[in-house]
Formats: C-alpha cells, sequence, structure tokens
C-alpha cells in the first residue's frame, strides 16, 4: 500500500493547511499508536491508520460518509439565513477536509429548518450525486404528523399521484400507510422543494409545523435508536451497502 507523509494525511482529514498540520506535529500534538510523532516527514499507511490531535482520537478516511440525526431549528446551508447551520454540529476537521474553496462534507439533499431525521453527508461528489438524482429512485422514508385526521381517500390520492404547482406531472408516493389517526409514513424515490408538505397539502390536508415531518430511512439504512437529535458517526460499509438497497 502507497504511504503518505503525516503532515499530508492530517491535510487530508482537515486539520488545517500543511504549515498547520506539519506545526501540530512539530509541537508534539499528533500521535500514531499512542507513540508521540514530531517529524511532519514520517511516512505511515493511511488507510486505517488510527492517529491522536491534541489528545482526540481519529481515524484516516480517504473520503467521509457520515449520518447525522439532524434536530430541528437547523438550516442544511453553509450560509443560514435565520437558523443556525447544520454544519455547526460537526467537527472542525470534518468541516475543513480537503482545504480550498469546496472543502468539507456536504449534505445529501436538505432537510427544511423544522424536519428532523436522518440526514447524509460526504465530500464524495459522485456519491452525493448517486443519492440525490432522483435516476436512481433511492427510496427515502418520512413518518408524517398531519394537521387533520387521515383517511383512506387521502392515502389512495397520494399513491395513485398527485400534481404540484411547478410541475404538471403527476408526484407519486412510493408506498403510503396509516400509522395513527394524524400519522402516516410516506416513502419517496425523487425529492422536490418541501415535497411532502405539498404532497400532503394536494389532499386536503397539512403537515404539523411542529414535530410533523421525521425522515426515518434512506434505502435500508434507518436513523440509529442511539443516536440523538444533533449527533453524527462515521457509515460502516454495511450501512453503505445498505443505502444503496432498493426498497
Amino acid at each position: 500500500m502507497a504511504t503518505m507523509q503525516l503532515q499530508d494525511i492530517l491535510f487530508s482529514q482537515g486539520f488545517g493547511t500543511r504549515r498547520v498540520c506539519a506545526g501540530l506535529v512539530q509541537q508534539g500534538l499528533v500521535a500514531v499508536a499512542g507513540v508521540t510523532c514530531d517529524d511532519p516527514a514520517m511516512e505511515f499507511i493511511a488507510e486505517g491508520l488510527r492517529f491522536s490531535v491534541q489528545g482526540v482520537d481519529w481515524e484516516y478516511h480517504e473520503k467521509a460518509y457520515l449520518m447525522l440525526h439532524k434536530p430541528a431549528g437547523y438550516e442544511c446551508s453553509q450560509k443560514p439565513s435565520t437558523y443556525p447551520s447544520i454544519y455547526t454540529l460537526l467537527p472542525a476537521p470534518i468541516r475543513q477536509r480537503g482545504g480550498g474553496a469546496a472543502a468539507g462534507v456536504q449534505a445529501v439533499g436538505r432537510l427544511d429548518q423544522d424536519t428532523t431525521g436522518l440526514l447524509l453527508l460526504s465530500d464524495d461528489g459522485k456519491f452525493i450525486h448517486r443519492m440525490s438524482s432522483p435516476k436512481h429512485h433511492v427510496p427515502k422514508v418520512y413518518e408524517v404528523r398531519a394537521k387533520h385526521p387521515v383517511d383512506d381517500a387521502q392515502i389512495r390520492k397520494l399513491l395513485a399521484g398527485v400534481v404540484l404547482d411547478d410541475d404538471p406531472r403527476p408526484v407519486r408516493a412510493a408506498a403510503c400507510e396509516k400509522s395513527g389517526e394524524n400519522d402516516l409514513s410516506l416513502t419517496l424515490t425523487e425529492g422536490k422543494y418541501h415535497q411532502v408538505k405539498r404532497m400532503i397539502a394536494a389532499v386536503g390536508n397539512r403537515v404539523e409545523d411542529v414535530g410533523g415531518l421525521h425522515r426515518a430511512r434512506i434505502g435500508s439504512l434507518s436513523l440509529p435508536d442511539d443516536l440523538k437529535p444533533g449527533q453524527w458517526r462515521w457509515l460502516t460499509a454495511a450501512d453503505l451497502a445498505s443505502i444503496a438497497a432498493r426498497g
């Protein structure tokens, strides 16, 4: 396997410019396998490398694939207008990976500020495109709390297709089932602006303003019960395979 200089490993993982990364090493703030390193040019096999910076443990990832449990009251924007950005929930190195103007991870699609649930982030452009493109039909499951009781006629309309004001072609739910008097589980395979809210409105109901919309699953990957709002974690190889699964 190819090796990389320690300063380049730190740079690729978002710990600052190469000069800053070299300085971290020279100051004795970086350890590999528990051993402090003071030579920025020391070479290591990067893949799977575990190291610590200023006492915080990290693992090398050539590309970043993360899940975040998005809480309410956050915008999926680097330049939020009203609410804080979801990116403030991530450690600085993840926000700075790779350096340059396009540094850091990007959200795979967006959730409204009042929508909660599973959000994926990555710095892999091909992955972002594949997961967000409607051509790939990756199913996304939303738990919806409606303002008024949900009836069978509304379910039938959502499955048959409703017309939104920006497209004459009907938009259909891939799956839809009632889970409570005012609750339903809605599966979509494309992502239009405010799509769930507009589809519910099109059948004569509306999504509750507070706690009304939660994304529970992408592909076959569900939001873990132990990942609390505002928390994030790396995706595993099994997670990535699960996302790609259909249905």
